[in-house]
């Protein structure tokens, strides 16, 4: 990339830390910012998430260290992980923390941060692209729909403890969200979907599966809230996914653009793709 494009951009300063977003898999998803810093840092702290190909933009010379936390692996501990990016900058180094998706969105962008602040670490956040948009778009399902939806929600499928969020009010979503996107949902799906139905889903919802969103080993699994454990169970399919809950799966078979470089025809869509797979109780 030329100078011309980094030329206006703040630069990333010794003893300072940057938390960018690497988005949901394709490199060509970084934003320049996050690109500049991937130029000029002297150690990059990077998930399992990120895409090897983005670390390719990394300066010679770069230090990496990995950091990645992946369910049921052998996984460094958050606080640590946080300590370690003070460490750095106070020696320092020109420091990057390169997560998957965005800082901020289930990222613990927040968390790392604060701790920043505490130590007294000047830091920039960078945003990146959520696979809970940005990997949905890749696989053709648009997140909003104005014949859909006008109100989407964000959820994770786990808490600290691996398990099930007790905090989420699965029947106000299953009621007032007719759309919803699931990070980390794949291993609970017989849970959560049982959740949804019992708070008044349609078992015939449209629900789509998104492994390994917008990299070359992405797989998309079609099917519905009733019938999403046993498929999911019988695909082979793995995480790391995105999970959504809606109408707007119904809208694939016309906006796969990235099936269509492959050869896939769209087809014209439903003249109102509606709500009609949602089932509300009164």
């Amino acid at each position: 990339m030329n100078d011309t494009a980094f030329s206006t951009l703040p630069a990333l300063e010794p003893g300072s830390v940057w938390l960018v977003g690497a988005g949901p898999g394709d490199p060509g998803l970084l934003t320049l910012l996050a690109a500049k810093g991937l130029a000029e840092a002297d150690v990059i702290v990077h998930d399992a998430l990120v895409n090897e190909d983005c670390l390719k933009l990394a300066r010679p010379g770069v230090m990496l260290e990995y950091a990645g936390k992946r369910g049921g692996k052998p996984s460094a501990k958050q606080r640590d992980i946080s300590l370690r990016l003070v460490e750095l900058a106070r020696t320092g180094k020109r420091v990057l923390r390169l997560k998957g998706g965005d800082p901020f969105v289930f990222g613990r962008g927040g968390e790392e941060a604060l701790m920043l602040v505490q130590h007294g670490i000047p830091f920039r956040i960078v945003p990146g692209i959520t696979a809970g948009i940005g990997g949905l778009a890749y696989a053709g399902i648009p997140v909003t729909h104005r014949d859909v939806n006008h109100a989407v929600t964000f959820l994770t499928g786990h808490d600290s403890s691996g398990v099930v969020p007790d905090a989420i009010d699965w029947e106000a979503i299953g009621k007032g969200s007719p759309v919803i996107v699931m990070y980390m949902a794949m291993k609970h799906i017989a849970q959560i979907s049982a959740n949804l139905i019992a708070a008044g889903r349609s078992a015939d919802e449209p629900v789509a599966f998104v492994c390994n969103a917008a990299t070359p080993s992405q797989q998309v699994l079609e099917t519905t809230l009733g019938r999403a454990p046993a498929d999911i169970e019988t695909s082979g399919l793995e995480p790391p996914a995105i999970v959504v809950v809606g109408e707007v799966v119904k809208l694939r078979p016309s906006l796969d653009w990235l099936g269509a470089l492959s050869g896939r025809t769209l087809v014209s869509p439903p003249e109102r793709p509606g709500e009609s797979g949602r089932k509300v109780s009164a």
